[in-house]
């Protein structure tokens, strides 16, 4: 499996048998699946916690124990999102097209380009 041969489709279904050969849907209701979500974010940032943004980098590009540690970190939030995707019947790639067109919106090139600024509520 690669990423240029996986498609999100194939991802669910890993996650869809994954779960049900364990019996383990009674657990993956939105609420437990979205903690889940915020518990293994900060076992992901808990890697980065006291690096400089540099040290970070630098260990994420030539660590191979690190770059693991951060790719089954990423992996556990990134499988409890599609669990959670698939608790709710959710199509993530139209979500995400929706989102991405609302952030088009409001963060237009000519304003952002090469920087950030958070915009006020209206």
């Amino acid at each position: 499996m690669t990423d240029q041969t996986t498609t999100l489709a194939n991802v669910r279904q890993m996650m869809r048998e994954f779960v049900a050969e364990r019996q383990w849907e009674k657990y993956h209701t939105p609420k437990n699946l979205a903690a889940s979500v915020a518990v293994e974010s900060g076992e992901l940032l808990e890697l980065f916690q006291w690096l400089t943004s540099e040290e970070a980098t630098k260990r994420a590009v030539h660590d191979p124990a690190f770059r693991k540690a951060v790719g089954e970190e990423l992996c556990d939030v990134l499988m409890y999102l599609v669990s959670l995707a698939n608790a709710l019947d959710l199509d993530i790639a139209t979500a995400i097209e929706h989102k991405m067109a609302r952030n088009r919106m409001k963060y237009p090139p000519e304003q952002y380009q090469g920087h950030y600024e958070r915009p006020l509520p209206e």
